[in-house]
C-alpha cells in the first residue's frame, strides 16, 4: 500500500496554491508532475557534468556520455528490450511516430494499407496521413463501439496481405480504454504486418514488456512518467531499425562523410542525429528509477481505486455523462454535463484551484464519433487522493448551479 501523503511530499508543486486555493491537479494525462529527485537531477547535470556526449576525450564529456548511456540501459531494462541499441532517445512520442512513418516511406507502394484505430491521438493519425499522401498508401480505420472499445471482429476483417503496418495506442488518452494490444500484435504478425504501439498514456500506469508483447515498435514520452519534457523513447526491434533509413541527417549519425557519399553509423546512433537533449535523457533514467521505487503494482492499485471512487462520485451529479466505459480502463474519466459546454466548467473550477483538461484532447475523431464538441477530462495519478476528488465534485456542482 502506498503512503500517499509521503509520496505527495516528494512533489513540491502539489503544496502550492492556485487562485488562492490548494492545487488539485487532475491533468496527469497531459503531463505528470515532477518529484524533487528529478528536479535535483536536472540541476546536478548542469552544475557538475555539462558537456556534449560521444565526441570528447575530456573528462566532463566522458562523464556525460557514461551517464547518458547508463540511462539508456535503465530504459532498456525497464521495457525489457533485448539490446540497448533498440532503445532510441527521441524528443517524445510524436517524434518517435514520425521517425517510423518516415522510414516506411521507403517501403510502401501505392495500394498498400496502414491501419489506425478510431481512438488515436492526432500524433498517431497525422503522420500516417502524410505518409499516405507521399506514397499512395491507403489509411484504414479500426472502428470502436459506444463503450469506447475497439471492435476486434472488424479489426480482423481489415487485416490483409495489403496491410503493412498497424499503429494503435496502448491506452486511449481521451477515454482511458486499455486496448487488447497483445491480441492485435499477434494478429498483425499473422497478416505479415508490422505494428507500432503508442504507449504515451500507458507507461505512467504499467511497465510494458516489449519482448513479451512482441511489438515491432513502442513509443512514449518522458514527461508523462515524472520525467522532463522534450525527451522520449522509441523502441524498435533491431531488424526493423536496421531496415529503416535515418530520419534526420547530421552529426553523430554518420560513419564516414565525403562529398561523394555518406555512410551511416550503427544503431542507435543512426537515428540520433545532432546534439540530443542530454539532460533529459539522463534524467529520464532518474524518473524511471523513481517510478520503480514507488512500484507499478502500487501505482495501479492506487489509480484504480481513484478511478472507481471518482466514477461513483461524479455519477452522483445529475445530468453528468461519462464517455468511455470500457471494461478494461485506467484512471481517466471524460465527462460532460447536459446543456453546459465543457470549457465553461473547466474555467470555473480552475478558479477553485482544480486543474482538469477540456476540449477534444487531440482526439477529435473520438468527439465526432460521440457527436460532442469535447469533454472535461479528469486524469488521476498515484499521488492524487479521494479527498481531492471530493473537492472537484463539489466544485463542479457549484459550477453547474452558476451555469444552469
Amino acid at each position: 500500500m502506498l503512503d500517499v501523503n509521503k509520496i505527495r511530499a516528494d512533489f513540491p508543486i502539489l503544496s502550492q496554491k492556485v487562485n488562492g486555493k490548494a492545487l488539485v491537479y487532475f491533468d496527469n494525462g497531459a503531463t505528470s508532475q515532477k518529484p524533487q529527485v528529478v528536479i535535483d537531477a536536472i540541476s546536478k547535470y548542469y552544475q557538475e557534468i555539462n558537456a556534449n556526449i560521444h565526441r570528447g576525450v575530456h573528462t566532463l564529456s566522458q562523464l556525460a556520455t557514461d551517464a547518458y548511456e547508463i540511462s539508456r540501459g535503465k530504459l532498456q531494462n525497464h521495457i525489457n528490450a533485448k539490446f540497448p541499441h533498440e532503445v532510441l532517445f527521441t524528443s517524445g512520442t510524436t517524434h518517435g511516430i514520425n521517425l517510423v512513418a518516415n522510414g516506411f516511406a521507403s517501403i510502401l507502394k501505392p495500394g498498400d494499407e496502414i491501419l489506425v484505430s478510431a481512438m488515436e491521438h492526432h500524433s498517431n493519425i497525422v503522420p500516417w496521413q502524410m505518409l499516405c499522401e507521399k506514397t499512395g498508401a491507403i489509411l484504414r480505420v479500426i472502428p470502436m463501439n459506444l463503450n469506447g472499445e475497439l471492435i476486434m471482429s472488424e479489426y480482423d476483417k481489415l487485416l490483409s496481405d495489403k496491410t503493412k503496418i498497424v499503429t494503435v495506442n496502448h491506452i486511449s488518452n481521451a477515454l482511458g480504454t486499455v486496448n487488447p494490444i497483445k491480441y492485435m500484435i499477434d494478429k498483425a504478425h499473422e497478416a505479415g504486418a508490422a505494428i507500432l504501439i503508442d504507449g504515451a498514456q500507458a507507461v505512467p500506469h504499467l511497465k510494458p514488456d516489449v519482448q513479451e508483447l512482441n511489438c515491432d515498435f513502442y513509443v512514449f514520452s518522458g514527461h508523462k512518467i515524472c520525467g522532463p519534457t522534450g525527451v522520449g523513447i522509441l523502441y524498435g526491434k533491431e531488424a526493423w531499425l536496421n531496415k529503416l533509413p535515418p530520419y534526420q541527417g547530421g552529426g553523430e549519425m554518420i560513419k564516414e562523410v565525403t562529398f561523394e557519399k555518406t555512410t551511416y553509423a550503427e544503431l542507435p546512433h543512426k537515428f540520433e542525429a545532432g546534439t540530443p537533449n542530454i539532460a533529459g535523457g539522463i534524467v529520464l533514467g532518474t524518473a524511471v528509477d523513481y517510478m520503480n521505487e514507488v512500484g507499478f503494482d502500487n501505482i495501479q492499485q492506487q489509480e484504480l481505486e481513484l478511478l472507481e471512487y471518482g466514477t461513483k462520485r461524479l455519477l452522483e451529479i445529475e445530468g453528468l455523462k461519462i464517455f468511455g466505459t470500457a471494461a478494461a480502463k485506467t484512471s481517466v474519466i471524460s465527462f460532460n454535463i447536459e446543456g453546459i459546454h465543457p470549457y465553461d466548467i473547466g474555467t470555473i473550477i480552475d478558479k477553485l484551484g482544480i486543474a482538469v483538461r477540456t476540449g477534444h484532447h487531440c482526439a477529435q475523431p473520438i468527439m465526432d464519433f460521440f457527436k460532442i464538441p469535447g469533454t472535461i477530462r479528469a486524469s488521476f495519478a498515484f499521488y492524487n487522493t479521494p479527498e481531492e476528488i471530493d473537492v472537484m465534485v463539489e466544485a463542479i456542482k457549484k459550477a453547474k448551479v452558476m451555469l444552469s
